[in-house]
């Protein structure tokens, strides 16, 4: 729940974050607030207010984090004497670019349980690719987060789970239906998957 930075603040610091999970937040003309993208462990975090020297959208800890945090002008002068550091920062933004784009052009193409299964599977995925549990999570969002991120009405979100369930691809725990277990990961995957060829 802590505020890495909000949007409209003076850009100064980049953010690398070491462990943990931190959402980003836009506003969309109407001045609703949307889930726009979720970072993880080795994510750099603050590029968005390079362009007009100020951010445009909140960064929230979503879990127990931790951050790494430097200056950009502190960036920039370490990078000039060692250009191995600009180049991994350069990897690093391609990478999220690359993900990010992928996950919203594959996700809404997707009939409305196919896009809950893949944010469902992403998230899943990246916390294997963490060394962390990825059979039993807790969902950092709500319903309305992902339904605001996936392109779905709240009441869309809670039929696509429950349908999941009945399709026992995910089972939700005994007291928080935040507390999701997925059995077998690749067939969340191969799920989604099969909606997608279904969709071309």
């Amino acid at each position: 729940g802590d505020v890495i930075y909000r949007a409209g603040d003076k850009f100064k610091d980049i953010h690398i974050l070491r462990v943990g999970l931190c959402k980003l937040y836009g506003y969309c003309a109407e001045g609703r607030e949307d889930l726009i993208a979720m970072q993880f462990k080795g994510d750099w975090l603050g590029f968005d207010g390079l362009a007009n020297g100020h951010h445009r959208c909140d960064a929230i800890a979503a879990d127990v984090s931790e951050l790494m945090t430097v200056s950009y002008e502190a960036l920039l002068r370490a990078g000039a004497r060692n250009p191995a550091l600009l180049s991994q920062m350069h990897a690093a933004l391609s990478r999220q670019s690359m993900r990010e784009r992928d996950a919203v052009m594959s996700m809404h193409a997707l009939p409305a349980d196919g896009r809950v299964a893949a944010f469902l599977y992403r998230w899943a995925d990246e916390l294997e690719q963490c060394g962390l549990r990825s059979d039993q999570i807790t969902l950092p969002t709500t319903r309305a987060e992902i339904g605001g991120h996936v392109g779905l009405r709240l009441e869309s979100v809670s039929r696509a789970m429950s349908h999941l369930e009945r399709e026992q691809l995910i089972r939700f725990g005994p007291r928080n239906r935040r507390d999701i277990e997925i059995p077998d990961l690749l067939a969340l995957r191969d799920y989604v998957k099969r909606l997608a060829e279904g969709v071309r």
